[in-house]
């Protein structure tokens, strides 16, 4: 079976990496001159807005997925007779951090306060309505911190002009920054990955630890309660990541994604089957894999800058990815997982790859 991917980048690079011992074959369709996932399988050069396009290139395979959000949902052929997963309704509500927002809370699921601002007028109204300090955010595109302004003061307001439908979200004063990566087969199967402690550094994930420490069963089953209520909502097939805010024992909904997500990356050692894997496995219909660990995981994200590749590699229990990109300032270009067996190995071990990475 051949897959079609949307998108060239690391995602489909570790999703085509994983498929291969499955048996699978991948072909992806990207718009620029040197995706990094065009070294492990072959890439057509096309826009993901071409639907005509598109279309020509995919129409003969049996599923396509994407690694990335920003495709037409509104594209005919996503409507056409290839299998696209996860389904298009889920790219739909996931691309519009409004109908997102609106999807979480319809399903009983806490979020912070929001409401949609579309000028600069509605923005200064819906200051008192929300409170300060809040963040305004874009609707639409937009990762890794891009897109957001954190207001502080009246005046940081009179200082912003509106240009694109936004959102304005209450600030929240949260204890840490958690993920959950789920998954849904397309028989209804489920399963679900342990939560991710995230620490964020510009506005881009620094690091994600697995499980996250001191999380209690009770938060751990909120998680899960909260991915399975949106799986069903949306028919979903395939991985789901949601970001949240701990805020004791509760937690609130800020952002998700349906796709593998870099939070995701520790499953690759640090799980029985890793999300990729997990992913395929639901796309195409095979059984889900176990989301068990097999120890304690921290993945580093390399941004910008690669270190002394062989310093990494002499760290016992370090292990190195490198997506084949170019370094420069603010692009991902690899991750370094540690797994150990206790809290205070992995801590060390840690401390001596941050020490590399910088």
């Amino acid at each position: 079976m051949t897959i079609g991917v949307l998108g060239g980048g690391q995602l489909g690079r570790m999703i085509a990496l994983a498929g291969y011992p499955l048996g699978l074959r991948f072909l992806f369709v990207d718009p620029s001159e040197d995706p990094c996932a065009g070294r492990v399988a072959p890439v057509v050069k096309q826009h993901y807005m071409d639907a005509q396009g598109v279309q020509e290139r995919l129409r003969q395979l049996q599923v396509v997925t994407y690694e990335f959000e920003n495709v037409d949902a509104d594209s005919p052929w996503l409507a056409g007779d290839v299998d696209v997963y996860p389904p298009v309704e889920a790219l739909r509500v996931t691309q519009d951090r409004l109908l997102e927002k609106r999807c979480f809370r319809e399903l009983g699921i806490e979020t912070p306060t929001f409401t949609p601002v579309d000028s600069d007028s509605e923005l200064q109204g819906s200051l008192s309505r929300i409170g300060l300090p809040c963040v305004l955010k874009t609707r639409r595109f937009g990762y890794d911190g891009k897109g957001q302004s954190v207001i502080r003061t009246v005046d940081d307001a009179a200082e912003i002009e509106i240009h694109a439908a936004c959102i304005l979200e209450s600030f929240v004063q949260f204890d840490r920054e958690l993920s959950i990566i789920a998954v849904r087969g397309k028989n209804g199967e489920t399963a679900f990955y342990p939560l991710v402690e995230n620490e964020h550094r510009n506005g881009i994930l620094y690091k994600s630890i697995s499980p996250s420490p001191n999380v209690s069963k009770s938060v751990q089953s909120l998680a899960e309660d909260y991915a399975r209520r949106v799986m069903e909502k949306l028919d979903y097939v395939g991985v789901l990541a949601i970001e949240f805010f701990q805020y004791g024992e509760r937690l609130l909904a800020n952002e998700m994604a349906p796709r593998v997500h870099n939070s995701g990356h520790f499953s690759i050692e640090g799980s029985d089957t890793s999300q990729f894997e997990n992913h395929l496995r639901a796309i195409t219909g095979l059984p889900l894999g176990s989301t068990g660990e097999r120890g304690l995981s921290c993945m580093i994200n390399l941004v910008g800058s690669i270190p002394d590749i062989d310093k990494v590699l002499a760290i016992p229990g370090a292990h190195l990815h490198l997506y084949d990109k170019e370094p420069r300032p603010g692009r991902k270009v690899g991750h370094i997982t540690v797994v150990s067996d206790s809290r205070e190995t992995l801590e060390l071990t840690v401390s001596q790859v941050e020490a590399l990475v910088g």
